[in-house]
């Protein structure tokens, strides 16, 4: 749930840990630690801080956005997870939108695409959608990631191909929607063999 500045103040107290003091801590503690497992919970921590506009502010004065993006590049599929999630719940926020496309952030998105786990491609999906401006639409749209989205829409998992159906419907053109379906139909379809003519 949302809060106001003056409910956090209520809830901390005069003396009690601010939010921006416990967000530094959080962020020190991910830099200074060797733990991946300690790292995976820092991320965790701040993906669910993401959720809430309030702390945006505090996001954008301890680059939490940028530490996100980093991540994502990563090969522990835990932490990109966590911060593709991260990113999802705070790219809404029109500044920070614009911060992870100046920062090619919709090129690592889209390598998410290709991650093995299922909460880190819905992530990259519904972000990537998110993400959708006219100066992003053309990237976001292009004929590779259409094709990665016709390949899930066609998945048996419901979540996946759902969500995909959405994004090809919303964000892809139709024309460029029916090229792949129709180039994918011609690949699988079965050969002639030209033996014997």
């Amino acid at each position: 749930m949302f809060s106001s500045k003056a409910q956090l103040d209520k809830k901390t107290g005069e003396y009690g840990v601010g939010r921006f003091s416990y967000l530094q801590s959080l962020v020190t503690e991910y830099q200074d630690t060797d733990s991946d497992e300690s790292k995976q919970q820092v991320l965790a921590n701040l993906a669910n801080f993401a959720y809430d506009p309030i702390n945006y502010e505090h996001f954008k004065i301890l680059n939490i956005v940028d530490l996100f993006l980093d991540v994502l590049d990563e090969p522990d599929q835990k932490l990109v997870e966590y911060a593709i999630g991260g990113l999802c719940n705070c790219c809404l926020d029109k500044t920070i939108k614009q911060q992870i496309i100046q920062n090619d952030g919709v090129k690592l998105v889209i390598g998410c695409l290709s991650r093995p786990n299922e909460e880190t491609v819905l992530s990259a999906i519904t972000t990537l959608m998110f993400l959708t401006t006219p100066e992003s639409k053309g990237e976001i749209s292009s004929l590779p990631v259409v094709e990665c989205m016709v390949r899930f829409s066609e998945a048996n998992n419901k979540r996946l191909s759902n969500l995909a159906d959405v994004f090809l419907q919303d964000y892809c053109p139709a024309h460029q929607v029916e090229e792949v379906k129709k180039m994918r139909c011609q690949s699988s379809a079965p050969r002639q063999s030209n033996e014997g003519t």
